[in-house]
């Protein structure tokens, strides 16, 4: 999404040069933002809160920071699928916590400490928050399950490349095998349940099998095991795996335009899945990654 980049205090004016000699420098990265194009502005970006019925992402960070704040813009603002939901599902501004003038007058409206480590805020409209405020989250699981919240209270659509990042980034996971006929339709029905991360094709006891890595805290073993079960596959305890070829891994994805992305395992999982099974693949899709779909699909640009 195209997004003006408003200006404040120290940073250069975004203007069109004319000349190369007279062509302004372009800002320099802040690593302590990360990757996200922000609003530098609150009032402006409430208003485009408004107009787009989106909620704010308002992040107030040290810049020039500490070690935590520049780990957050690296480790969590750089994150690719966060940054397209930060920049998709809500209107991304930044308030210095280290400056006076107009940023320390935001900070002192919403008495937030100065000089202080990272704090996300997620409000609504009319710039009251959708959540308590709650610091000392510095990682893209908390952050994401944040996110995934105030957009449900919002009211807006969670996209399913928000909940991978929330899935892929959580700290507990567990595994478990799974013998059936075919390691490819097992990675199928096992990657398509609510609470797998992600699938792989192996062998054990001379038997084709799935190990499955799954977040127990969302889907149990019992529930795993009992869901698998129904699709007949059969759980099954194996002490050593060998892991199939490259080719046998989320096999239906093999020469599709959907291999030429750069997926993450849980999406690859998920892709593979929806394919295999006949739903829709492209809902597990970023923003960037559906137009580097697009600009496969048209091929090259003509000579």
């Amino acid at each position: 999404m195209n997004r003006i980049l408003r200006t404040l205090l120290s940073l250069p004016a975004c203007i069109a040069p004319t000349t190369a000699q007279d062509s302004p420098a372009p800002p320099t990265p802040q690593k302590e933002l990360g990757t996200v194009v922000w609003q530098r502005d609150f009032e402006a970006a409430l208003a485009d809160a408004k107009q787009q019925q989106k909620p704010l992402f308002l992040l107030f960070q040290e810049v020039p920071g500490c070690e935590t704040c520049t780990g957050f813009g690296q480790n969590v603002l750089s994150h690719p699928l966060l940054k397209d939901a930060i920049e998709q599902c809500f209107v991304p501004v930044v308030v210095r916590n280290n400056v006076e003038g107009a940023e320390g007058k935001i900070r002192e409206r919403f008495e937030e400490p100065a000089w202080n480590n990272p704090v996300v805020r997620f409000l609504d409209q009319s710039g009251k928050d959708l959540l308590p405020r709650q610091d000392l989250l510095f990682d893209a699981h908390r952050i994401a399950a944040r996110m995934i919240a105030s957009l449900t209270k919002a009211n807006r659509p969670v996209p399913g490349y928000l909940q991978v990042a929330f899935h892929e980034s959580a700290p507990n996971t567990a595994t478990a095998v799974f013998q059936m006929h075919c390691f490819w339709e097992g990675e199928a029905v096992l990657g398509s349940l609510d609470g797998v991360v992600t699938t792989k094709s192996a062998f054990a006891n001379g038997a084709e099998v799935v190990e499955v890595t799954f977040r127990p805290e969302v889907l149990t073993k019992l529930e795993l095991s009992d869901r698998a079960t129904a699709k007949s596959c059969k759980p099954v305890v194996a002490e050593s795996l060998k892991v199939a070829d490259p080719s046998d891994q989320q096999h239906a994805l093999l020469g599709t335009i959907y291999a030429k992305l750069e997926l993450t395992p849980m999406q690859r999982t998920k892709v593979h899945a929806a394919l295999t099974l006949g739903s829709e693949p492209r809902v597990w899709l970023s923003p960037t990654q559906l137009r580097q779909m697009e600009q496969l699909e048209q091929g090259p640009a003509p000579r």
